[in-house]
């Protein structure tokens, strides 16, 4: 199946339902089925059941782990067994390289100069190489493609690579499912948005097993690629690295895939501001009891700042069908944080940050 870019180009074929399935058998034992939890103070403050998907508690700390792992077991079965290569800020990084250690490759990870030191660290204790001297949020992808071909290594991209997407989709399989068991299925599902892997792999789940629920990206308004891209129907990239506090969505720009999937399968791009971000994170951390990095707070900070009134693609606007008291998943990306880090922006009254 292919989609004709506004630009005369087309895009590759989009993942499905059944990629998804192939890439949650092939994860299995690899990666955690992670708990889809409820808080009931999180609802009084939002006005909502809201039911969240806790990937901080992930192999690796993050959601990462299942693309990783069906990008490189999908190769494997292939019969290609070049050693790895990745470039991330922290999350995919670790990912890559957990990935390459328990299947006996080697990962060289490239990261920008001031990448969080704890996710650095996390990476290196995989046993990965890391590439930093010299690496931007401008010129990494550039770094990371010009040592992939000098050394002969497979790029693990991190988001525009259909085994990733349908690896990052194997979570929505969850969520569903343990939603369902619940007696709660989901009217919305909230999720971040970097370079849009993740929210092309739970839109993809989505649109073929609960068409009614509401697929809706969130991103930070200094990182806001996707719902300007959305707003338009084109592909924008921002024109600098975004320094917001949400290291995992500091990306140039969304995928040239995952493009194709998020303008025909997600609903709407919502953004929120940095002082909603530590918001949300403080009442996850403390009322929730999640240490969650300011990444995955995302959804909730959406939430909380009643950023959803945005019209979806398709049927009512988001706010008139999330109403009245509606369920809704936000799904917790990541828990890669160092809280000395975060703590200090929290102030005396977090309610007013």
């Amino acid at each position: 199946m292919e989609h004709a870019d506004p630009g005369g180009a087309t895009d590759p074929a989009l993942p499905t339902l059944a990629d998804i399935q192939r890439a949650r058998a092939r994860i299995a034992g690899r990666v955690h089925r992670t708990p889809l939890l409820t808080a009931r103070t999180l609802d009084a403050r939002v006005g909502a059941h809201l039911l969240l998907k806790a990937e901080s508690f992930q192999r690796g700390g993050a959601f990462k782990a299942r693309g990783a792992f069906n990008a490189v077991l999908a190769a494997l079965e292939r019969g290609d067994r070049r050693d790895l290569v990745a470039v991330s800020s922290g999350n995919h990084a670790q990912a890559v390289a957990l990935a390459a250690h328990e299947l006996g490759l080697r990962a060289t990870i490239v990261m920008p100069h001031d990448a969080e030191p704890l996710k650095v660290a996390g990476t290196r204790a995989y046993g990965a190489e890391v590439v930093t001297e010299g690496v931007d949020g401008g010129n990494r992808e550039a770094v990371v493609r010009e040592l992939a071909e000098r050394r002969g290594l497979r790029l693990v991209h991190p988001f525009d690579d259909p085994d990733v997407i349908a690896g990052q989709g194997t979570a929505a399989l969850e969520l569903l499912e343990q939603a369902q068991a619940a007696g709660a299925p989901p009217d919305a599902i909230l999720v971040p948005v970097g370079g849009g892997g993740l929210v092309s792999g739970v839109a993809t789940v989505v649109r073929a097993l609960h068409p009614t629920t509401l697929v809706i990206g969130v991103e930070p308004v200094l990182a806001d690629d996707a719902a300007r891209s959305h707003a338009a129907g084109r592909r924008i990239a921002l024109p600098a690295a975004p320094q917001t506090i949400a290291d995992g969505v500091r990306t140039l720009s969304i995928g040239e895939l995952t493009w194709a999937v998020i303008r025909e399968r997600v609903d709407a791009i919502a953004t929120v501001d940095e002082a909603a971000i530590i918001r949300a994170c403080w009442w996850l951390w403390t009322r929730a009891k999640l240490l969650v990095e300011p990444t995955a707070a995302l959804p909730l900070a959406a939430l909380m700042a009643g950023r959803l009134a945005s019209g979806p693609n398709r049927g009512a606007p988001v706010a008139a069908a999330l109403a009245p008291r509606p369920t809704v998943a936000l799904v917790l990306t990541g828990g890669n944080v160092d809280p000395r880090s975060l703590a200090p922006r929290f102030g005396s009254e977090p309610e007013a940050a």
